[in-house]
């Protein structure tokens, strides 16, 4: 007897922060529904009262189910792992779509849903991430932590609110175009969530991010000893994109750095095409932002951690780069970890 492969059903996880237009998109992605397939969709909302999944089509073909309470990128899998295998095993659907709230880190939930458990059910597509057009010149919003993590978790940045972009947002896209080349393959301009469901059929690339100790721990570890299991700070990561290394560190806020040694470090570096971080100083917290082209560095808001991520196109010397950074903490504050 032949037995045929369960089939794994294409998943879209459409993500975005609040109020971008991630349910107007999902309406006209729906439209595109052929006659004869179900399309699933599970929608998280942060607080306990769903308004989403009204707002969405009850209609034949249509499988809806709300995650309330929570968001489903970072709190418990437990829920959401219920939720989504009672979904695939009730509505048995031809197409999935996953909305989870502004509010979570898209990443965290790509990860849940591409480890093997997964594998036999899901083809995750690219990650898509709605960008609300007409708010990118207001800086502030546009540097939000929340906001640049979900950009670089994106394979797919779905523009919209195109019609009310003024010559200050078309100038601030074209800039985030540039920054974020490294992370996002497409840009995608749409009026009225009008994107064509095929623009999205892409497969998903694997995540290439592996968080580790830093390197001067790893380089006191006996030989093929292997890495711990990192789950607070300090810690590093380095991933590759489209001819792009992206090194990252991030590291525990109560650590100070002398604000000109740190400077001096930055501006020392070579072979660069971007670095920015921001750090707990003597001189108070600083943020660093420079291109080739210039150098920027200002007083910033109390972050969370000391964070620093360096792309570059060629080869470096992470470690001797990771030593000249640490050699920047305050001595008072050196002898904490």
């Amino acid at each position: 007897m032949k037995f045929l492969a369960p089939k794994t059903v294409p998943t879209h996880i459409i993500s975005g922060f609040l109020g971008a237009g991630k349910t107007t998109l999902l309406q006209h992605l729906l439209t595109q529904k052929p006659e004869n397939e179900t399309w699933a969709i599970l929608m998280n909302e942060f607080g306990q009262i769903g308004v989403d999944q009204q707002l969405i089509s009850q209609q034949q073909g249509y499988a809806v189910k709300e995650l309330l309470g929570g968001c489903l990128c970072c709190s418990s899998q437990l829920p959401m792992q219920i939720a989504l295998a009672r979904l695939l095993t009730e509505s048995k659907p031809d197409r999935l779509f996953i909305e989870p709230t502004g509010l979570g880190h898209p990443a965290q939930l790509l990860e849940q849903l591409t480890e093997p458990h997964w594998q036999s059910s899901l083809a995750m597509r690219a990650l898509v991430i709605v960008v609300d057009g007409s708010r990118l010149h207001d800086e502030a919003w546009v540097k939000q932590n929340l906001y640049t993590d979900q950009l670089k978790a994106a394979q797919i940045v779905v523009l919209s609110h195109i019609d009310c972009m003024t010559a200050a947002d078309r100038q601030a896209y074209m800039a985030l175009k540039q920054e974020y080349e490294p992370y996002v393959q497409y840009w995608i301009e749409a009026e009225n969530g009008q994107v064509d469901i095929q623009q999205l059929d892409i497969q998903q690339q694997a995540l290439q991010r592996k968080i580790q100790p830093l390197l001067k721990i790893q380089q006191a570890q006996p030989m093929h000893a292997p890495n711990a299991e990192i789950k607070q700070l300090p810690y590093h990561y380095i991933e590759t994109a489209k001819g792009y290394t992206v090194a990252g560190w991030k590291l525990p806020k109560r650590w100070q750095f002398d604000f000109y040694d740190l400077l001096d470090v930055l501006c020392a570096q070579q072979d660069w095409v971007r670095i920015k971080g921001i750090f707990n100083t003597d001189q108070g917290w600083k943020s660093f932002n420079f291109n080739p082209q210039q150098f920027n560095y200002k007083s910033a808001e109390e972050g969370i951690d000391n964070r620093i991520e360096v792309i570059t196109q060629s080869e470096q010397d992470w470690l001797a780069f990771e030593t000249q950074l640490l050699a920047c903490r305050n001595p008072e504050d050196s002898s904490t970890t």
